[in-house]
């Protein structure tokens, strides 16, 4: 075997030393002197809020857009050794002794950085002259948005980087194959780097969604010369229509169903964000709502506490709540009122969310011994933790919702308004007709028994 092997071994390599130099030259203009100002800037006070929280592990949502581009902010933050303990609470402010100001924003300088030779890259791939990559790379390069943009923690520069990359790829393999002849095994590889490339683009943030539908146009024009090639065998056909799906459509949209999937896998512990999401996942993070129902019974009772979630309100989820103020006699626009106590939906935590499921026919306030569940059909009564009144509807307009009737804690004034505080429960997810109800599984409708209007 050692015969066959000719001495010496020797090994050639090209090297293109202008896409060398104008690589270097990119990590020069966005690494050189990133840590100066040691001092927030412009949306670093924004981003660097979902960066501590990445380091505490705590659960969030930002509803502008999907979690990659903070994630790799996190990351650059946690090869630094930040602990997430930092205000970021105004620009300007000076970043303590425990923030690695280096580290925050290294991630978006080396993406920036990357993105010179990678415009390099692509003019060639155009079929343009090196001289005409060479101009568009120096571009690049000079360009003082680009450069201010990658030198802080934002995450324009990232989604350059992905944007570039993927259009890149798929320059690549559409130049590596023919509609004559299968590619090789290569060209396969950058369609799939394009996939990831689109998906991480989509992934930091939405606008990149339109290069990635640009991008699948391009494919589906290709695709359907080759369907139209009568030169190609069926089955090779097949095989170029099954890789360009599976690489640009299934692979994206995986790894974008990944990225949120690690985002959720990160952040286990509660947060001030966890409010929006439903309360069975609420009850996974850990230090909110889980250490309210561990070791909670998984049926409610009657004498049960509980607090009653709307899922449906709209523009957040808020809790049935209810406090020691009372509607006016009278509103403004002259409507009268039962000047009863006030239920709202209130979209935060709080103590004056708790009710207690009463047996109108018994005066227990607490929990029997064994507990008789409560279930689908049962009528119950509602009566509120802090104020020991009982939840109760009559025909009265409603202050904000004139169609609907008012709904009020029952305050006996000694006036011809009895007291209309029986309600039917009605679970509507449930599998039988005697159904029990389940904490945060069940999803119930309180039917008012005497007007039959729906809590």
């Amino acid at each position: 075997m050692v015969g066959f092997i000719k001495l010496p071994i020797t090994l050639k390599a090209e090297i293109n030393l202008v896409l060398v130099a104008v690589t270097g030259l990119g990590l020069v203009t966005r690494l050189w002197g990133i840590h100066f100002p040691k001092a927030v800037v412009f949306d670093e006070v924004y981003y660097g809020q979902f960066v501590s929280l990445y380091m505490k592990q705590v659960f969030f949502i930002d509803d502008s857009g999907p979690p990659l581009g903070h994630m790799i902010l996190a990351l650059g933050a946690y090869l630094g050794g930040f602990d997430g303990n930092f205000q970021w609470n105004r620009i300007g402010a000076e970043y303590s002794s425990n923030v690695p100001v280096w580290s925050l924003r290294v991630m978006p300088a080396l993406m920036g950085a990357l993105s010179v030779p990678l415009g390099y890259q692509l003019v060639v791939e155009l079929g343009y002259s090196h001289l005409t990559a060479l101009v568009a790379s120096l571009l690049l390069l000079m360009e003082n948005s680009l450069i201010v943009q990658a030198r802080f923690m934002l995450l324009e520069s990232v989604l350059v980087f992905f944007l570039l990359l993927a259009v890149f790829s798929y320059l690549k393999f559409h130049n590596a194959s023919s509609s004559s002849t299968p590619g090789p095994s290569s060209a396969w590889a950058w369609l799939i780097l394009c996939g990831v490339a689109c998906a991480g683009a989509v992934g930091v943030k939405y606008t990149g969604l339109f290069t990635y539908l640009l991008l699948l146009s391009i494919a589906g024009v290709h695709t359907w010369q080759i369907i139209g090639d009568r030169r190609l065998p069926s089955v090779g056909v097949l095989g170029q229509v099954t890789g360009r799906a599976l690489a640009l459509v299934l692979l994206p949209v995986c790894l974008y169903l990944g990225i949120f999937y690690a985002h959720l896998t990160l952040l286990y512990r509660s947060g001030p964000h966890d409010q929006i999401m439903s309360s069975a996942f609420q009850a996974s993070l850990e230090g909110g709502l889980s250490r309210i129902t561990q070791g909670q019974p998984l049926e409610v009772a009657y004498g049960s506490q509980v607090t009653l979630r709307n899922v449906l309100s709209k523009p957040l989820p808020c809790w049935l709540h209810s406090h020691k103020t009372n509607y006016p006699i009278r509103y403004e626009n002259g409507r009268g009122s039962s000047h009863q106590q006030q239920v709202t939906c209130y979209p935060f935590k709080d103590i004056n969310n708790w009710w207690i499921v009463k047996d109108p026919g018994k005066q227990e306030l607490v929990v029997s011994s064994p507990p008789r569940p409560v279930r689908h059909g049962d009528t119950v009564q509602l009566l509120h933790g802090m104020t020991s009144r009982l939840l109760n509807t009559h025909d009265v307009a409603a202050p904000m919702s004139p169609h609907s009737q008012e709904v009020s804690c029952y305050i006996d004034f000694n006036i011809s308004m009895p007291a209309q505080n029986l309600w039917r429960v009605e679970i509507v997810n449930r599998e039988s007709e005697r159904e029990i109800w389940k904490t945060i599984l069940s999803e119930v409708r309180l039917v008012h028994v005497n007007t039959t209007a729906v809590l």
